[in-house]
């Protein structure tokens, strides 16, 4: 039994059942991450920084596990990924219809509520695909 199965009973039944709701076996490792991810507001994670949290708080979890974890949470729609930079990805637990800012000297995303942006132009696709989002990043620094 995982440390937070025995420490929050609660906790761990609410990420069994999201990680149930997508489909994905509720593995000891699935459950403890979603339980990390899902248990406050919406925010956003880099592998690196979630494996930091989750050692911090006493799970033994290898760095490699996070990222399978959270591409697996992607694929299964828990998630949404945000791309900033060849080198930089974030994993944002508010998967509805929202664009970002990024703060590139500290490496914060910020959500910039979906109604609030307009993108025109947007190609059509080609032949047999569809556009099926359009993800706009705002690049801001402190004035």
């Amino acid at each position: 039994m995982g440390k937070l199965m025995r420490e929050n009973p609660d906790m761990a039944a609410l990420a069994m059942e999201k990680l149930r709701a997508a489909g994905l076996r509720p593995t000891r490792q699935r459950i403890e991450l979603a339980a990390h991810l899902f248990a406050g507001p919406d925010r956003h994670v880099t592998a690196e920084s979630l494996h930091d949290e989750v050692v911090v708080s006493g799970i033994k979890v290898s760095l490699a596990t996070v990222y399978n974890t959270l591409h697996q949470f992607t694929e299964a729609g828990l998630l949404r990924q945000v791309v900033v930079d060849a080198a930089r990805g974030y994993f944002d637990t508010n998967t509805g219809n929202h664009q970002h800012f990024f703060l590139e000297d500290e490496g914060t995303l910020i959500d910039i509520p979906g109604d609030t942006i307009t993108v025109a132009g947007v190609p059509t696709a080609p032949p047999g695909l569809c556009v099926d989002r359009v993800d706009v990043v705002v690049r801001v620094k402190r004035a």
